[in-house]
């Protein structure tokens, strides 16, 4: 979790709009040459622009007593101060109780770069989707695919109205567009989900067509039925936390990708993230002054002994510019991190093994985690640094059974086809298929790195030696006498695999100290700018489901 920001504290601080708002843009009352239908106008659009200015006194109470904001003081810390233009603020102006229809839309500017936000009004009948706010999101969606600004979804919806459903589910821009539109945008834009509450049944496939969802623990959560609807259809008695909850979603599910304590953390994790994304699938990433790392890395820092375990985030923060490394769903499947940093101000993505927990190796969700974050780094031109301490995928017939073929055949598609510069860091073990998951030489990475610590094999050398000496090993009678043998193989197999004949063998490019290994990686990364952006012609890829 990152500890500093690079985003404007002025632009994160700005004045609410919520308690604070202006009043309405029009002169209420008139002269004695006033034409009274004209004044009539006047007094009722004003009274509309009050009644979604501040939240009601009763729902304002309950906000507070949730530890939440008002929408338009959650819209205020994210853009910068005085850029935030609002559509269709009269929608359902006529109808009593629905100010705004329950949604605010609009643009404005995140540390100057334009941006749409669509977030939900929960003080509006829970946030609940009419025909009007309906359109309203398919408007601003179709905002962000013509002129291709990224969205900032801020999710606290209890989901449709029954009472509108014929308006708002069936038809052509009914409640399906909006899913067809965050589709159409996936790749092209950033869309960032902060879920400050409930996103029920339907609606909560809005939060997990973005490309990262911020959960607020305590009030966010996420679910196709309710808990009573459950007990109703399926006859399982279970809690809303359990069911949906923030903390079991960034846990156990993996929808969630970020835990935080309140709203204000939240935007802040969003703006954040934003920092190191460019503006849409054209534009370029931003670049911020280079740091040097907070803790640099030294030989000493990995650990020689592969049985040893040691936490990979030392050798990520010794990659990194001072506290720039963005981690992302690290509450799951934590024995692969994956994220965001920045190297020289430069963006970079992350993906590393972590002995610390289960000893790095390969499970469906990490495969899972992994695949989704090289898709996503390759859609915004993000350069990808996979360190490699990996002993390979889980076996057993659980895993079998859950599917980690399968699983394991997304992530290893998507190394095969991202397009950006990829940098293969081996940095203790690489066994089996994880060599191949971690962007081994096979995969075409602009360079094959290992420290002296590396190891490359189909196997380690105890699995090598018992898989093909099994049967010789157990025959032989005298312990002293099998114990040398067992030796003797496991030196003649580490000799077969030794790193200085697989570099002679250009297996790998570049044997260095890890003292070297920023520097060197620096260098590789800007002359791997220029790359061909390309990797097979054919109408799209069927990747493993």
């Amino acid at each position: 979790m990152p500890v500093t920001s690079t985003t404007s504290s002025d632009a994160a601080g700005s004045t609410p709009t919520g308690s604070g708002a202006p009043e309405a843009p029009f002169a209420v009352g008139g002269d004695s040459g006033s034409d009274p239908k004209v004044t009539d106008v006047r007094e009722r659009l004003a009274a509309a622009y009050q009644a979604s200015a501040v939240a009601p006194e009763k729902a304002q109470a309950k906000l507070d007593s949730q530890g939440k904001l008002y929408v338009r003081d959650r819209i205020a810390m994210l853009f910068d101060e005085g850029s935030f233009v609002e559509d269709a603020r009269y929608a359902n102006a006529t109808a009593k109780g629905l100010p705004a229809d329950g949604v605010v839309t609009g643009r404005g500017t995140v540390d100057g770069r334009p941006a749409i936000v669509i977030a939900n009004d929960p003080t509006v009948k829970a946030g609940s989707w009419g025909a009007r706010t309906v359109e309203k999101i398919v408007r601003a969606t179709e905002m962000a695919l013509r002129e291709e600004l990224p969205v900032f979804w801020f999710v606290d919806s209890a989901g449709a109205r029954i009472t509108d459903q014929v308006e708002m589910f069936p038809g052509r821009r009914g409640a399906g567009r909006i899913f067809h539109n965050q589709v159409a945008l996936s790749g092209k834009v950033p869309q960032i989900c902060c879920l400050f509450g409930p996103s029920a049944a339907g609606g909560a496939y809005i939060p997990s067509f973005t490309d990262l969802i911020i959960m607020v623990e305590g009030n966010a959560s996420m679910y196709l039925g309710s808990p009573r609807m459950a007990e109703m259809v399926v006859g399982e008695k279970v809690s809303l936390e359990d069911m949906g909850g923030a903390r079991m979603h960034c846990t156990v599910s993996g929808v969630g990708d970020l835990l935080v304590g309140d709203d204000t953390e939240a935007i802040e994790m969003a703006r954040l993230y934003f920092s190191y994304l460019p503006a849409n699938w054209r534009s370029d990433l931003p670049s911020y002054a280079p740091e040097e790392p907070s803790a640099p890395l030294t030989r000493h820092t990995v650990p020689e002994r592969e049985s040893q375990p040691f936490d990979i985030h030392e050798v990520i923060d010794g990659l990194v510019d001072d506290e720039s490394f963005f981690e992302i769903k690290p509450l799951f499947a934590p024995e692969l991190v994956i994220g965001f940093g920045r190297m020289s101000g430069e963006t970079v993505g992350i993906v590393a093994n972590n002995s610390m927990v289960k000893g790095g190796v390969l499970f469906t969700d990490s495969a899972d985690k992994a695949a989704r974050f090289i898709w996503l780094c390759d859609a915004y031109s993000i350069p990808l640094i996979y360190l490699a301490d990996v002993p390979g995928f889980m076996i057993g017939s659980e895993v079998e059974r859950g599917g980690i073929i399968r699983h394991g055949a997304k992530m290893v598609h998507a190394v095969s086809s991202a397009t950006v510069p990829q940098f293969c860091i081996i940095v203790r073990k690489a066994y089996g298929a994880g060599l191949y998951a971690m962007g081994g030489p096979g995969f075409g990475p602009d360079a094959t790195i290992a420290l002296p610590t590396a190891r490359i094999a189909v196997m380690g050398p105890e699995a090598a030696v018992n898989a093909v000496y099994a049967n010789k090993i157990a025959a032989i009678e005298d312990p002293a006498e099998r114990e040398q043998f067992v030796q003797d193989m496991r030196r003649e197999y580490e000799e077969d695999v030794d790193l200085e004949r697989l570099a002679a063998d250009l297996v790998l490019d570049q044997i260095i100290e890890a003292d070297a290994l920023r520097a060197e990686l620096l260098l590789r990364l800007r002359y791997a700018k220029a790359r061909e952006r390309h990797f097979a012609t054919k109408r799209r890829d069927i990747p493993p489901v």
